[in-house]
């Protein structure tokens, strides 16, 4: 009998495309544009152009929407850690997958 994988996540993934801005501490990606995939208290998936390395150090910026927050648009500033990166098919686009840990987090104000 096959074992099926389990999903071993502590939190709840919310699936949202929001923009994300990217920046990895080593300049692997220096403030790029990206979007996410899903987002949870604890770690981000995004997509973004440039290879970046697993155990990299990263910062990024998320803007919430008001469907999100019940208010406006607020900004988060999170430093985190890359855990996986996957190569996505040529069908997606082509841009590479990225799991990051969120070690942190600040909201950095309302737009």
């Amino acid at each position: 009998m096959a074992e099926t994988k389990r999903d071993q996540r502590a939190t709840r993934r919310f699936s949202l495309r929001l923009p994300v801005e990217v920046k990895v501490e080593d300049g692997q990606a220096a403030d790029q544009p990206a979007f996410t995939k899903d987002v949870s208290a604890r770690g981000i998936f995004f997509f973004i152009d440039s290879p970046v390395e697993p155990g990299s150090k990263i910062d990024f910026i998320l803007t919430l929407p008001p469907e999100v927050t019940l208010t406006e648009n607020i900004r988060v500033r999170c430093r985190g850690q890359i855990v996986r990166v996957e190569q996505q098919s040529a069908a997606s686009g082509g841009r590479l997958g990225v799991a990051a840990a969120i070690e942190s987090y600040d909201f950095v104000g309302v737009s």
